[in-house]
C-alpha cells in the first residue's frame, strides 16, 4: 500500500529526529551500482544498490526481506556506506564496489567498521546445487548445508569473509534469520511482503547505526 509506505517512512524520518528529504532511500534493482550522494532528496536513487556519503546528518537506508543490508563506516574519514546485497548482488561484487568508493572518498579498509542486519541464514536458504556453485565461485564462503542436509547459502558468512579478506577492520553481524523469525519480513518465507529498513548516518560525533 503506497500510503502506508510513505506513511512509515515519514514515521521512521520523525523517529530519528530528521526531515523525510534527509532520508535516502534506492531504488534497488540487484545491481553493482553504487551512488555518492551529497545532499537530501525527494525520491529514491535510481537504479542503485549501494550508496555513500560523507555528509553529516543525511541518512542512508537499505530495504531488505532476506536479502543482506551492509551497513558501513569510516569514522575518522566521514564516509559512510548502505549496501543492499542479495544473492544475485553479492555475486556480482556489490560490496567490494561500496569500498572502492569509499576508499575514493578518503576511507581506509583498516579503519572502516561493518554491520551485517538480519537476513536469511544459511539454515533455511534452500537453493539448487548449480546455483550454489555459481554463487561459491564468485563470494566464497557462501556455500553450506541447510538445517534438511539440502545445498545453502550463507550469504553473510561470504560477505564477511569478503569484507575481511579487503581488510575491512570489524565486521559485526545481527544473526537473526529472516525466514525464521515471524517477527521480520521474510519474501521466501511469506511473498507479497513488507521490508525492514536498515539505517546509517553520521552525526556530530560518529557513525549511526
Amino acid at each position: 500500500d503506497p500510503v502506508a509506505v510513505a506513511a512509515n517512512r515519514e514515521r521512521l524520518a520523525r523517529d530519528l529526529g530528521a526531515a523525510p528529504e534527509r532520508v535516502v532511500w534506492m531504488e534497488q534493482l540487484h545491481t553493482r551500482t553504487v551512488t555518492v550522494v551529497d545532499g537530501p532528496v525527494t525520491e529514491p536513487v535510481p537504479a542503485t544498490d549501494g550508496i555513500v556519503t560523507t555528509q553529516r546528518d543525511l541518512i542512508l537506508a537499505v530495504l531488505t526481506a532476506d536479502c543482506v543490508p551492509v551497513l558501513l563506516s569510516d569514522d575518522e574519514a566521514g564516509v559512510v556506506a548502505a549496501v543492499h546485497a542479495g544473492r544475485v548482488g553479492a555475486r556480482v561484487g556489490i560490496v567490494p564496489e561500496a569500498l572502492r568508493v569509499m576508499i575514493g572518498l578518503g576511507a581506509r579498509p583498516e579503519r572502516i567498521g561493518a554491520f551485517l542486519g538480519p537476513a536469511a541464514s544459511g539454515e533455511r536458504y534452500e537453493v539448487p546445487v548449480a546455483m550454489q556453485a555459481d554463487v561459491e565461485k564468485h563470494l566464497p564462503g557462501s556455500a553450506c548445508r541447510t538445517s534438511k542436509g539440502t545445498p545453502g547459502l550463507d550469504l553473510r558468512a561470504g560477505i564477511r569473509r569478503q569484507l575481511l579478506d579487503a581488510g575491512v577492520a570489524a565486521v559485526g553481524m545481527d544473526p537473526r534469520c529472516t525466514i525464521g523469525d515471524p517477527s521480520l519480513f521474510s519474501h521466501r518465507r511469506g511473498a507479497p511482503t513488507g521490508r525492514l529498513a536498515s539505517v546509517i548516518w553520521m552525526d556530530t560525533g560518529q557513525a549511526s547505526r
